[in-house]
């Protein structure tokens, strides 16, 4: 099974084929773009949650990726709602965007548990 760092790389190289495939128009590039930044920074969340100090900035980065991941999926839809992507490209994203919110989730609260347990 890949982790979670493999996977979110792989997010990440999705989205930037998705970005590469755009139009050149201004709106396409626009949209394009957001979804660029926030989709290649969910990994690097996680990934700095890995050299955490603590289960609370873990938790932190764990909520940061999600946002990350909402962001992205926001701005997938607005390229499809625009008619610049068709949805049967981005099926798959929009998919893996839902599964990585699913896992961060339960990250996130097996950690508070562990942590609400450690301040008992």
């Amino acid at each position: 099974m890949i982790d979670i760092l493999e996977r979110t790389k792989h997010f990440a190289i999705s989205i930037i084929r998705l970005y590469s495939a755009l139009p050149s128009t201004t709106v396409a590039q626009l949209l394009g773009k957001q979804a660029l930044r926030s989709g290649t920074s969910v990994g690097t969340h996680l990934r700095e949650g890995k050299r955490r100090r603590s289960d609370a900035e873990m938790i932190s980065k764990i909520e940061g990726a999600m946002q990350e991941l909402e962001e992205t999926a926001y701005w997938i839809r607005l390229l499809c709602d625009t008619g610049i992507v068709q949805m049967d490209r981005v099926s798959g994203l929009l998919k893996e965007t839902n599964e990585l919110t699913a896992i961060l989730v339960t990250s996130a609260e097996t950690l508070k548990q562990r942590k609400a347990k450690k301040s008992e």
